[in-house]
């Protein structure tokens, strides 16, 4: 399946837990009942997640082949909290997107 299959699968799998795809700066997105991105899809086809830094599933997103901390300008200034997951690890995805819903904004 493309990046965007799998992402739109994600959205498919945690609707029952009130999520919806939506759009964030052009990208398809995840946001939970109140409308908070916790998830997005990348142009490169990588899946970045609001996992909060120093927590068991954000170190184990970060140990995933090509794995990165989410720096959107591209000029060494990393969201802490964002984990970027590549596309080869989309089975992970679910799995990453429920630990991003659950954790407090």
């Amino acid at each position: 399946m493309s990046a965007e299959e799998d992402f739109n699968q994600v959205g498919a799998e945690l609707a029952d837990l009130g999520v919806r795809i939506s759009r964030m700066m052009g990208s398809p997105a995840l946001k939970d009942q109140v409308g908070k991105v916790f998830a997005s899809l990348q142009r490169d086809g990588a899946m970045v997640f609001r996992l909060v830094r120093d927590t068991p599933e954000h170190a184990a997103a970060l140990k995933l082949p090509g794995a990165s901390l989410f720096d959107p300008s591209g000029q060494g200034r990393t969201m802490k909290d964002w984990v970027v997951v590549p596309h080869a690890a989309a089975g992970e995805w679910t799995d990453l997107a429920e630990a991003a819903l659950s954790r407090p904004r």
